[in-house]
């Protein structure tokens, strides 16, 4: 008996609270929902006001106006973290809506984060090419960098926002910094890697001049490259790569060329080629890559395929993840690569140097990085972790083992 009330009991609760779960899901009207959110809003009611678009949203999520607006009120309200991550995700697909990208780049004024609002008004000239609006933003908010001015205006108009992930800030130069070191666990002395590079941004493209040098196996060399990234439309970039050295553990010349595509929903996609001029041989390397923008979230698959001496064709695959964090100069990334490598960290087998054996050598790669910029200044800071499987040059089937660590800087002026 005492079971069949407990029944009965639960029969008669689970009504009231089902009911209270339906009332949970939103389904009214969005356009009237969204007009009395406004309305609240403009009265200072922004709690409640709030909650009406998340409600909203849990089954429109891609009401432009509806998620605008809530940006707005936590710009309003200085909550400019969640303003921004409500932007993010409206700009990251709509690229050409002028009220989004005003009321993201004031945003970040309000934040006083002046190279990022930048960045943004550098981004929205290159879809709104022709709007005096975007324009004068532009060189307002260029003004403040120039000027270090503290401006704070209080935002009080609303407008109905981020693609950080490619903007620049506006400074035309960069000199940049990097050393790494691997250290393996049997066969090999620790090596050890460092660059200086200079880039200039030009009408044409990004021009970058670079100097590398690399002490592997008692053996010092250097490699002197030129990379140049041209722009031909808003949809198409391109990298061109030309590398000289005559050091025994770098390539005699590297060549490498790509084609970029910027597509339709927040994805970019590529195609090229890298050519690996050696001593004793040659090597061809047919590359592309397929990314995705999504919210703050990049992704980037890139697969390699290397013809062999025997005619058969390695495989290689990178694949990349990154969470942008302020903007595009400051992210987390973590990416993941295996297959028979294209990557050069020439090796020996006994008293001959390996260059171009790499190539065929199956490997894992794991790595970590960590990019980021102080508050309020241009340069950059960069650093990275990773852990390497490598097969061994002369037992083949068997592995090493190694640890990699960089840091590098960029000075931006």
């Amino acid at each position: 008996m005492r079971l069949i009330r407990k029944i009965w009991l639960m029969v008669l609760l689970v009504p009231p609270f089902w009911g209270e779960a339906q009332e949970l899901a939103y389904n009214g009207d969005p356009d009237v929902s969204f007009f009395t959110a406004r309305t609240l809003a403009f009265d200072g009611n922004r709690n409640v006001a709030r909650d009406t678009l998340c409600h909203i949203l849990t089954k429109y999520p891609d009401y432009t106006d509806v998620r605008s607006l809530l940006a707005s009120t936590y710009s309003w309200d200085g909550d400019y973290d969640k303003a921004r991550s409500h932007f993010n995700r409206i700009t990251s697909v709509e690229r050409e809506n002028k009220e989004v990208w005003v009321a993201t780049i004031k945003n970040e004024i309000y934040a006083e984060n002046y190279y990022l609002a930048l960045g943004l008004a550098n981004k929205a000239v290159s879809f709104l090419e022709n709007d005096i609006d975007i324009i004068a933003l532009q060189a307002r908010t260029l003004a403040l960098v120039k000027k270090g001015k503290q401006e704070t205006p209080k935002p009080t108009e609303f407008t109905p926002s981020n693609d950080t992930l490619t903007a620049a800030r506006g400074l035309k130069n960069g000199v940049k910094i990097s050393n790494s070191f691997e250290i393996f666990d049997v066969v090999y002395d620790p090596m050890i890697y460092s660059s200086i590079s200079y880039g200039r941004e030009t009408g044409a493209g990004l021009v970058i001049p670079k100097i590398n040098y690399s002490n592997r196996f008692q053996t010092h060399g250097l490699q002197y490259e030129l990379d140049f990234y041209p722009k031909f439309s808003k949809t198409f970039y391109g990298y061109l790569n030309y590398g000289y050295s005559n050091a025994p553990i770098f390539p005699d010349h590297r060549v490498g060329a790509e084609l970029y595509a910027n597509l339709p929903k927040s994805l970019e996609a590529s195609l090229g080629m890298r050519f690996l001029d050696f001593n004793t041989s040659k090597a061809q390397i047919y590359t592309g890559s397929i990314g995705l923008y999504s919210g703050n979230y990049y992704f980037s698959l890139r697969p390699y395929l290397t013809p062999q001496p025997n005619g058969n064709m390695s495989f290689s695959g990178n694949l990349l993840m990154r969470k942008y964090l302020r903007d595009g100069y400051n992210y987390l990334g973590i990416n993941f690569g295996m297959g028979y490598s294209p990557e050069l960290k020439q090796l020996r087998d006994d008293e001959e140097l390996l260059a171009e054996t790499l190539l065929f050598i199956e490997s894992q790669r794991l790595g970590m990085e960590y990019q980021f910029t102080a508050k309020n200044s241009p340069n950059i800071y960069k650093a990275s972790l990773g852990v390497n499987r490598q097969e061994l040059v002369f037992d083949s089937g068997k592995f090493t083992w190694s640890i990699s660590a960089g840091i590098s800087y960029e000075i931006k002026f």
